[in-house]
């Protein structure tokens, strides 16, 4: 029962931290969706340079909300998958706030960061040329297909209706801010952005609750006997660990690196991989697409591991 009830507590806890960065985050999505919704989207859609940057830049940022909000935007097709893929890399979670409170390991930290950083910019680049790539290998296919379309289409109009709210906002039936506009548009971006904010917040204590329970009956000794001293071994596993959508598992690889059990590249592995909640909420908000979920997954846990083996040339 003691377990339960520490566990209940660590649960809430971690969901009362993350709140202020859930709702602010969120606060500015809903300005901006209400005010320049459609301007928003075309920029984080299509300012790819900067969009992967800033994206790396707000994955340093402690604490899982920023991963949460980009995997949102994302599963409204908002922002691309490559500054999906940098913030998740960026994403440290619990690692920097935990090693902040050590002070001896205050330059292990500004290493840890900096090379994340660097880390999340390169894989977010890389995707971002294979998906441009991509679409110019598809681009000949769909000109023809549009051209067809176009011949069977000569004289038809659009059923999309266009209407002025009371709001002052246009609005069609066809609408991708992931909002439903019906005679006026939410009028209190705050209920809005708390509505939203709450919701993520159920899965994260959810998810929380869950892994707390397992580490408290069954210890951390136990995922201790999983790592050797083998460097490649602690990798493909502190890869896999980092994979679970809970803060436990960054705050599980730091605490191992400390003690000494954990190397340098397996750390950095692991939080690569790792993404708070961020995948949970990816699945949560892009269930209707399993399968790219899948494979952002293993996308995820392919970094990690390539970018720990290659940090095994310099530590």
């Amino acid at each position: 029962m003691d377990i339960f009830v520490e566990g209940l507590y660590d649960a809430v806890l971690d969901c009362l931290k993350v709140v202020p960065v859930l709702f602010l985050a969120y606060l500015l999505i809903e300005i901006l969706s209400h005010d320049h919704g459609h301007k928003m989207n075309r920029f984080l859609s299509k300012q790819k340079k900067t969009s992967v940057l800033y994206a790396s830049l707000l994955g340093c940022v402690p604490q899982c909300g920023f991963s949460s909000v980009v995997a949102d935007l994302y599963s409204r097709k908002s922002v691309s998958l490559g500054a999906l893929v940098a913030v998740f890399v960026a994403t440290s979670d619990e690692a920097i706030p935990l090693m902040i409170s050590h002070t001896d390991k205050i330059l292990d930290l500004l290493l840890l960061v900096g090379v994340k950083l660097a880390l999340a910019i390169f894989w977010g680049y890389i995707i971002e040329l294979a998906m441009l790539a991509f679409r110019k290998k598809q681009k000949p296919v769909a000109v023809r297909y549009a051209r067809g379309q176009s011949q069977k289409h000569k004289h038809s109009h659009s059923t999309e209706s266009v209407s002025q709210s009371s709001c002052g906002h246009v609005h069609t039936n066809k609408c991708d801010c992931a909002h439903a506009h019906g005679d006026c548009c939410a009028s209190n971006i705050f209920l809005d952005a708390f509505a939203h904010a709450f919701s993520i917040l159920i899965y994260i204590f959810v998810a929380t609750f869950a892994i707390n329970l397992i580490i408290g009956y069954c210890g951390t000794s136990a995922l201790e006997g999983l790592f050797t001293t083998n460097p490649y071994v602690q990798i493909a596993v502190a890869s896999l660990i980092g994979l679970i959508p809970n803060c436990a598992s960054s705050v599980l690889l730091v605490q191992l690196n400390m003690v000494g059990t954990l190397c340098f590249p397996a750390l950095v592995a692991g939080l690569s991989a790792g993404t708070g909640v961020g995948l949970f909420i990816l699945w949560s908000k892009n269930r209707k697409k399993p399968l790219q979920n899948l494979g952002i997954m293993a996308m995820q846990y392919a970094i990690g591991v390539l970018s720990g083996v290659f940090l095994t040339i310099f530590f």
